[in-house]
């Protein structure tokens, strides 16, 4: 396979080091990163300043390309540019900390994989729990056998896969469950903070996201010790409600000043 790796913890990110020792033993690996974190920065791209992109040699002995960008111009920049050609699959990752729920909406690692799916390549997306997270290489491991199924299945142009996996060794995850997104209402909260020169300041946060007990769940599922899979489509029309919009005859309103 030829596999492009990514992420938006950084191109030094100890997860991102374990994919690539990973895959560099079977595949062809090219490494397109952001220069720095980009975390939740969902899928925003860089219009207003040039995009930058520098050979970097890495401490694991690979080298790779640093980009002043984002996860999502990581991946329109190594497909159109810096690659020699297509690749057959994106690996975003590994990130420290899970994407479940509502963060899928805010997160540049899924972003990463979104990218590729709307490119029309195979995008993997994947999360570790816990922000310090100790077993990337297990996680890497479970990867790379994903990935061969998936290049010998496919996936729907504009679908793409984001995998949350327990931070355990592989022998003690009970097993893979194929899930679906949470999306609940979150609990978000904004501290208001005065600065030592006395101006306001806000700093933004929210609670911890709660998933009840239905295994089908994203979070439930990586909660309860299983890798969670989901697959997401970049297709967000909601077809359900687009019907039921069609039967307001909006279109023949007449709207006067």
């Amino acid at each position: 396979m030829v596999v492009l790796l990514t992420n938006d913890d950084g191109i030094h990110a100890q997860g991102l080091r374990a994919l690539y020792n990973r895959f560099i033993n079977s595949h062809h690996v090219s490494v397109v990163a952001p220069d720095r974190e980009r975390s939740a920065i969902g899928h925003a791209i860089t219009l207003n300043q040039p995009l930058r992109a520098a050979e970097v040699k890495l401490n694991g002995g690979y080298s790779g390309y640093a980009v002043n960008g984002t996860p999502a111009d990581c991946i329109k920049l190594a497909i159109a540019e810096i690659l020699p050609g297509r690749p057959d699959v994106v690996v975003a990752g590994i990130n420290p900390g899970a994407n479940v729920g509502a963060n899928l909406n805010y997160s540049g690692t899924v972003a990463a994989a979104k990218e590729a799916a709307l490119g029309g390549v195979i995008g993997i997306a994947v999360s570790i729990e816990g922000q310090k997270a100790d077993y990337y290489d297990d996680a890497a491991h479970f990867v790379a056998h994903l990935c061969d199924t998936v290049i010998a299945r496919g996936l729907p142009f504009g679908t793409f896969l984001n995998v949350n996996i327990p931070n355990r060794p592989l022998k003690e995850i009970l097993g893979v469950r194929i899930s679906r997104q949470n999306v609940g209402l979150l609990a978000e909260n904004v501290e208001k903070r005065t600065d030592p020169r006395n101006r306001i300041y806000y700093w933004q946060g929210r609670d911890m996201q709660t998933f009840g007990d239905d295994l089908e769940i994203d979070g439930v599922a990586l909660g309860q010790n299983f890798i969670s899979i989901t697959p997401v489509k970049c297709d967000m029309t909601d077809y359900l409600v687009l019907e039921d919009l069609r039967s307001w005859e909006l279109k023949e309103l007449n709207i006067v000043d």
